[in-house]
């Protein structure tokens, strides 16, 4: 387990750059199925394109995987699949 804080979210409900700082305010569906704040991500301003590529990598990858992993017309999906061999 990696030290710190885990934080679900499934959206982003605010952002703002302030001092050379960008703040991601997090976000996911709550009981009534209204967006709630999840936790605030934030980032220097000069490592925000690294953090986007590294993103958009990872997003290319999983969308490979998927790819991979489409079952047979009929099967049913995967639920679920790892990178690095594990």
């Amino acid at each position: 387990m990696l030290p710190g804080t885990t934080i679900f979210a499934d959206g982003l409900l605010d952002v703002s750059v302030q001092h050379g700082v960008v703040r991601l305010t997090l976000g996911r569906l709550g009981a009534d199925n209204k967006a709630v704040p999840a936790g605030l991500l934030v980032v220097p301003l000069v490592q925000m394109a690294a953090l986007t590529q590294g993103m958009a990598r990872l997003m290319q990858q999983i969308e490979a995987k998927i790819k991979e992993a489409a079952p047979p017309p009929g099967a049913p999906p995967p639920d679920s699949f790892t990178f690095g061999g594990r």
